[in-house]
C-alpha cells in the first residue's frame, strides 16, 4: 500500500510551477495583444497620411517608430507565450535573452544619456530640427511638435527663431510665403476666454526681440523646459522609469526560472 502511495505521488509530481507557467503566459499574452495595438495603430497612421512622407524624416516618422517598436515586442512576447504554454526551453531562452538585450540597452541609453549630458541634447537637438523642418511635410511630425510646444509651452529647441529653419516660416528676404516670420499657432501664449483660436497670432514674430514677443508667444525653447520639468518631476520620472523596468526584470526573472523548473523536470525522467 505504501509502496503504492509512493509511486502515485512520484507519477503525480512534477518540478514546473503552474503558477509560474500561467501567470508568465498571461503576462507574456496581455504585452502580446499590446504589441498588436501598437503595431495596429502605426501602420493605420501611416497608411492614412495624405502624401508619402520624404526619405529625411523616415526614422523620425511616429508612426514607423510606432511599427518598429511593434514588432519587436510582438516577437520577443510571442516567444514568451508560447514558451510558457508548451514549456518550450529554446523560445524562453530567446524571450530571456531578447528582454535582457532590450533592458541593459535601455539602461545604458540611460546612463550615457545623463554622463553625456550635452551630447544627449545636441542628438535630441538634431532630431527637433529635423521635425521643424518637416514641419509642413509631415502631419504626424506637425500634431507631435505641437503637442510638445503647448504641453511645455515652449517654442522652437532654442528659442523662437528656430522656426527660420523651416521653409515657410524662415524669415530671408526671399521667403514668399505668407508665414515667412511666422511661429506655429503652439507657440502662442493662450488668450483667456478666446471663443475661437487665432491661428495666425505667430505671424511676424521672428522680426521681434524676446521681450517683445514674449508678450505674444512662448519665448523659451523646449530644451530648456524639458530640463526644468524633469528637475521638479524627478519622482515621476523615477517612476516611469521603474514602471518601465519592473515588468521586463520580472519577465527575465520568470522565464529563468520556469527554464530551470523545465530542465530539472526533464533530467527527472532521464
Amino acid at each position: 500500500m505504501d509502496r503504492e502511495l509512493t509511486l502515485n505521488r512520484a507519477e503525480t509530481f512534477s518540478f514546473i510551477n503552474p503558477w509560474i507557467r500561467y501567470f508568465l503566459f498571461f503576462f507574456s499574452f496581455l504585452f502580446w495583444v499590446f504589441s498588436l495595438l501598437i503595431v495596429a495603430i502605426g501602420v493605420y497612421a501611416k497608411v492614412q497620411k495624405a502624401t508619402d512622407t520624404v526619405r529625411d524624416t523616415f526614422l523620425i516618422d511616429p508612426a514607423v517608430i510606432l511599427i518598429v517598436v511593434g514588432v519587436v515586442m510582438f516577437f520577443i512576447t510571442f516567444c514568451g507565450c508560447i514558451g510558457a504554454l508548451r514549456e518550450n526551453i529554446r523560445l524562453l531562452k530567446i524571450f530571456s535573452l531578447s528582454l535582457t538585450l532590450v533592458f541593459l540597452t535601455q539602461l545604458a541609453i540611460a546612463v550615457l544619456g545623463f554622463l553625456y549630458s550635452e551630447q544627449t541634447r545636441d542628438a535630441l537637438g538634431k532630431f527637433v530640427k529635423k521635425a521643424i523642418v518637416h514641419y509642413r511635410d509631415d502631419l504626424d511630425l506637425q500634431n507631435l511638435m505641437d503637442y510638445i510646444q503647448k504641453e511645455f509651452k515652449c517654442c522652437g529647441w532654442n528659442n523662437y527663431t528656430d522656426w527660420s529653419w523651416n521653409l515657410y516660416f524662415n524669415c530671408t528676404d526671399a521667403n514668399p510665403s505668407t508665414e515667412r516670420c511666422a511661429v506655429p499657432y503652439s507657440c502662442c501664449t493662450p488668450v483667456p476666454r478666446e471663443a475661437v483660436i487665432n491661428t495666425m497670432c505667430g505671424f511676424g514674430v521672428q522680426t521681434q526681440d524676446s521681450l517683445e514677443a514674449s508678450k505674444s508667444v512662448y519665448a523659451v525653447g523646449c530644451a530648456d523646459r524639458a530640463v526644468m520639468w524633469i528637475e521638479t518631476h524627478l519622482l515621476l520620472v523615477g517612476s516611469l522609469a521603474l514602471g518601465f523596468a519592473l515588468p521586463q526584470i520580472a519577465g527575465i526573472v520568470l522565464s529563468q526560472i520556469l527554464i530551470s523548473q523545465i530542465q530539472n523536470e526533464i533530467s527527472s525522467l532521464m
